[in-house]
Formats: structure tokens, C-alpha cells, sequence
């Protein structure tokens, strides 16, 4: 199998090396037979390309079983006319990648930010809602008739609505089996009443799964107030964005906070986090949630190909990251330890199994 591995922008090639190193060893440990190709995006491909995704990448994303891209610095990127694309958007829609599932859950021995135990997965629709580069055909889904006046328009459809429910519910059968679909539909009565609409349908299928129904500004103080209460959470994408966030600090740190994009035929591992430009090429960033993605990644291959290995290699990968975290001398200055990303990734690596 064949992984394209896109590094990114700021720290997204020291934590992209650094996961590389994990997942190389479990590559041989495991006997997983995967090969991997680097490709150039964001800004470095930008000044060499003219444009922050050069078509060759996308051919290459299309064939590959599976993506690792680094975050990426798309805020500071020219517009899309000037070769400006939103690569992680841009491959979220053109690859169908219309689950985003973010896992969050505190960490043995690291400190967490929630009153109460988390464990909790965030299903987040992908592909529509707010976000402006990926819910019209033709254009920009924000727009100004004037230049005192902007306009966004928002995109649910039924069609994505039922198959995120229904990732989210598959997902929630195989654990604690209750689902939180998070809305606003007291105020936006047709957009989030549709999508409410649809899940209830799906969750009929699943009579075996709770379903319960949270208001998103209750959901976000209640994320707060008492986290264990939430299995698996089924939400819009700028909803879920905004609340994956929450959570993942709410677990100890945006550093730990994994993301698979995942749709029926690829899949995408990105940390949820930004580029941090400010401490790039420090050797200080936290390479984990990258690393962590990676071996969602590797699982999702194992399910898809029905290869045990894969899951096996990505239950080790889970298992090494928790016993170096445990360590406080091993962990990276945003955890309070002194570890660079390199020494991290060496741990990582020393306990695989």
C-alpha cells in the first residue's frame, strides 16, 4: 500500500518527520508492506508552483491508500485566484472525505482540563455547512452585494446528513452506544431542522443506540461542566470544528488532539491543530497528535482491507504514545516537559512493541 505524505506549513514538517519515524518502525515491526511517497504543498509548493496544491499532488492524493499532511497555514495564504487553495479543504471535498472523527480523551498521568473523566468522539459532516470554500459549485460560498455588506450562505443536505448519522451510530455500536447529534435548530429551523430530521431517520436503524439532542451553546457548556456524560457526537462542520477544539483541550492539550478525514474509499490523518509558525523549526512542537492521526490512519486500513496487522500496528502505535506521555521528563514544553520533537518521536519509537 502507498501513503503520499504532504508535510506542510510552520511545524508541520518537523511533526511530519517525526510521526514518518513512528509509523516507519511500525511498518517494520509489523510487516505492513507500506511504501511512501513526499510530495510539496502550502506555502513551499506555492513559490516553486504558483499554487499551494499543483495538480500532481491531487493525481498522486487520488492514488494513494492513504494521506498524512501536516497542518497547514491556509490563513496566511494569497486567494484562491493567485494559487491560494485551502489544501486541506480542496482534498476534503475533491477525495469525498466527508467524516471528520476526532477522538478525545485524557491521557494516563497527563493533566487534563476537564471536571469530570473524557472519552468522548466527535463525528463532524465534512464536506458542506458554513464553510465557504466547499458548499457551492461554481464560486464562494461567502460573498459581499456590497462593501459594507457580507453574505454567507450554508449548505445542509440530506444525503450528508444521513451519512454522517450513520458513521456516527456505526461508531457508537462499538462502544458505550449513545449518540449526541448537537444542532441549532430552535434558530435555524430549516437548515438544522433537516439535518435533525435525518439523523432521527438513521437512528431508527439503530435501536440499539440512544440517541439524545443537545442545543450547541448547551453542548459546549455542558462539554465543560461534565464531559463523561457524551460517547459519540454527531454535529455539522463548523459546529463540530468549534467543539473538537474545545474537547481536545479540555483533554490536556490541542498537542493530543488526533483527526482522520474519511469518506468510502480514502482517508486523510491530520492533527487537528494549526501550523504554529512561531516555534517552527525549534524542535519544540508536539508531534503527538499528528502521530496519533497517523495510526487512525493504519486502523482504518486494517477495517477497510480487513488486514489485522494494520490494527494491531495501530493499537502499539496508541500504546507507545501513552506510556511516553506518562513520562514527564519525555514530554514537549507545551505539557510542562523539556523534550524535543525529535526525543519524543525517539520514545515513541523505543516503545513499540
Amino acid at each position: 500500500m502507498n501513503i503520499l505524505v504532504l508535510p506542510g506549513d510552520g511545524i508541520g514538517p518537523e511533526i511530519t518527520r517525526a510521526t514518518m519515524q513512528v509509523i516507519a518502525r511500525a511498518n517494520d515491526l509489523y510487516a505492513l508492506g507500506l511504501s511512501f511517497a513526499e510530495a510539496e504543498i502550502g506555502l513551499a509548493a506555492l513559490k516553486r508552483h504558483g499554487t499551494t496544491l499543483p495538480d500532481s499532488v491531487m493525481t498522486a492524493a487520488r492514488a494513494a491508500d492513504g494521506i498524512i499532511i501536516g497542518p497547514i497555514s491556509h490563513n496566511d495564504y494569497p486567494p484562491r485566484s493567485e494559487g491560494g487553495i485551502n489544501v486541506s479543504g480542496e482534498l476534503r471535498v475533491k477525495l469525498d472525505l466527508f467524516a471528520n472523527i476526532r477522538p478525545n480523551r485524557a491521557r494516563s498521568g497527563v493533566p487534563s482540563n476537564s471536571r469530570t473523566p473524557i472519552d468522548l468522539i466527535i463525528v463532524r459532516e465534512n464536506t458542506e455547512g458554513f464553510y465557504a470554500d466547499r458548499n457551492m459549485a461554481v464560486g464562494s460560498g461567502e460573498f459581499m452585494p456590497s462593501e459594507d455588506m457580507a453574505l454567507a450562505v450554508r449548505k445542509i443536505t440530506a444525503a450528508a446528513s444521513r451519512r454522517i448519522a450513520r458513521a456516527a451510530f456505526e461508531l457508537a455500536r462499538m462502544r458505550r452506544r449513545k449518540v449526541t447529534a448537537v444542532h441549532k435548530a430552535n434558530v435555524l429551523r430549516l437548515s438544522d431542522g433537516l439535518f435533525l430530521r435525518e439523523v432521527r431517520k438513521v437512528a431508527g436503524e439503530f435501536p440499539d443506540v440512544a440517541l439524545e439532542e443537545v442545543i450547541v451553546d448547551a453542548m459546549a457548556a455542558l462539554l465543560v461542566r461534565d464531559a463523561q456524560r457524551f460517547d459519540v457526537v454527531v454535529t455539522t462542520n463548523m459546529y463540530g470544528d468549534i467543539l473538537s477544539d474545545e474537547a481536545g483541550e479540555l483533554s490536556g492539550s490541542l498537542g493530543l488532539a488526533a483527526s482522520l478525514n474519511a469518506g468510502e474509499t480514502h482517508a486523510l490523518a491530520q492533527a487537528q491543530h494549526g501550523s504554529a509558525p512561531d516555534i517552527a523549526g525549534q524542535n519544540r512542537a508536539n508531534p503527538t497528535a499528528l502521530i496519533l492521526s497517523a495510526a487512525m490512519l493504519l486502523d482504518w486500513l486494517g477495517r477497510r482491507h480487513r488486514a489485522e496487522p494494520f490494527s494491531r500496528a495501530a493499537a502499539s502505535i496508541e500504546r507507545a504514545v501513552d506510556e511516553a506521555l506518562a513520562n514527564p521528563a519525555l514530554r514537549t514544553p507545551d505539557l510542562g516537559g523539556s523534550a524535543g520533537t525529535d526525543a519524543f518521536a525517539a520514545a515513541v519509537v523505543e516503545r513499540l512493541l
